[in-house]
Order: structure tokens, then sequence, then C-alpha cells
């Protein structure tokens, strides 16, 4: 399993993605952040939180003695466990992430996925994409708000704020949407799938900042992005997501939250 990866932070910002990887497993983590000004009631704060549990879940999925979703629950509890007495752990508002790993276990390629990360996998010449969508439902009322405040105003502020608290009311829910924050039972709504080593050509892990190309942009589609990444490795890629992001500084053509997201690639060969 060889593995080429890049990770960019959204520029003037704190990476709150994650990328570790060796010959045997590679996880990719996407922070959740806060709108400028939210308190997230832990001392850490979101780029610690996905540090810990994406080392912690890299070592859990390298060991490939258990299943991708235990190995993900248990490395939710040693994080959890490492700030329970210091931080807010439990509220709405704590630290939490998306999350998307791969391992070689044997024969077989696995993966998971938590969130909305994307998992794309070439097997027999075709590419499969799988995400979990279920944010994108939530808060639909504040997530149109938001859409039409203008970019940089007190009214977007306000807007952003109150579509985080929203979200948040809705974490790890039925009904809502599931991420790793503090509860490790999270893990049993990821999405898994695998294939036999045989069949497949390629795996990606992607933050839904490095997904930009296709999901907001629409420069692509899931198939040429594989083919992106062939030919331009990961670094390729994010360069063009940060063309694409610094070509539209009023959020107009393409609306979204934020101008830049932190956008990161774990690209495995196999």
């Amino acid at each position: 399993m060889l593995v080429n990866a890049a990770s960019y932070p959204r520029p003037g910002g704190t990476n709150e993605d994650f990328v570790l990887f060796n010959s045997a497993a590679a996880v990719v983590l996407d922070g959740a952040g806060m709108a400028p000004g939210m308190q997230s009631g832990c001392r850490h704060g979101v780029a610690w939180y996905v540090e810990q549990l994406g080392t912690f879940l890299h070592a859990e999925a390298a060991r490939a003695d258990m299943s991708l979703a235990v190995c993900l629950a248990t490395a939710i509890e040693s994080t959890t466990n490492k700030h329970r007495d210091t931080c807010a752990v439990d509220g709405p508002l704590s630290p939490s992430a998306t999350v998307s790993v791969a391992r070689v276990r044997g024969d077989v390629v696995e993966w998971l996925l938590l969130g909305d990360c994307t998992v794309l996998v070439q097997s027999d010449g075709t590419v499969t994409a799988t995400t979990d969508d279920r944010l994108a439902h939530v808060a639909p009322r504040a997530r149109e708000a938001l859409a039409g405040a203008a970019s940089g105003s007190p009214e977007r502020q306000r807007a952003h704020e109150a579509l985080v608290q929203e979200e948040r009311s809705q974490r790890n829910t039925q009904g809502g949407y599931w991420v790793a924050a503090a509860d490790p039972t999270a893990a049993s709504q990821a999405l898994t799938g695998s294939e036999t080593i045989a069949r497949v050509e390629g795996v990606a892990l992607l933050t839904d900042g490095a997904g930009r190309l296709v999901t907001t942009f629409h420069s692509t589609d899931w198939p040429g992005y594989m083919g992106l990444l062939r030919h331009s490795g990961p670094e390729g890629v994010l360069r063009q997501v940060r063309e694409a992001e610094a070509s539209d500084p009023s959020l107009s053509q393409w609306p979204r939250s934020k101008q830049y997201d932190d956008a990161t690639i774990a690209y495995i060969r196999l």
C-alpha cells in the first residue's frame, strides 16, 4: 500500500484537518470548526482534538485485529478520556471531526467513513464515491440564511453562528447527523465497505474542502477527480482547489460557507 498525501490549511488559519499513514493504514480527519468568536468548552481546541483522535485511530487500525468501527469507537473513547477532566467534552460545542480510514487486511482493502469526508474507490476501472451527507439535510433555513448574507457582513457572522448552534444541537442524534465527538457509540453509525485487493487500482480519502472541485466548483466529476490524482497527485489537486477558491472571493459564483477551507487528501495505490 503506497500512500501520497497532502494537507493545506486555509490561508491564515490553523489546519484543523489531519492525515496519518503507513503501509498498513491511512486516516484523514476534518475537525468541525467554529464561527469566529464562539467558544467550544474545550481548552485544547479542534486541531488538538483531531490530532489525538487521528493518532489513536491510526494505531488501532494498523493493528488489524478489530473491525474499523471498533477501532474508531476505541479511539473516540481514548481521546475523550484524555481531556474529560479538563474540558466540557459532552457539550454541544465540544470538538468533533469527520473521519475516513482505509487499510489493507490480508487480501482485502477495508474503508470506513463517518461524516462528510469522501472515500473514492477505483476497482475494475470504475470509480465509486461514498460520503455521508446527513449534515447537509440539517438546519435548512439557517443554511439558506447564511447563503443569502453578504460575505464579510455582520449579518453573515450572525447567520454563521446560528447555523453552527442549530447543527450542533442535532449532532449525534437520531434524525440528525453523526460525527466523532465524545460518545464512542457514534462509530456504529459509520459507513463501511471492502473490496479484494486484486480488484482495486486506487483509493482516495478526502475532506470536504478537498472535494470542492466536484461538489462546489463542478469542474470535474469523481472519475475525473481520480484521474487528476493519478496524473497530478494530491498536491496538484489541492492547488486547483485553491485557485478556484481564490477566483471567487465574494462567494457569489459558487456559494459556500467560507472562501477557503482546510483541504486534505490521502491517495492510496495498491
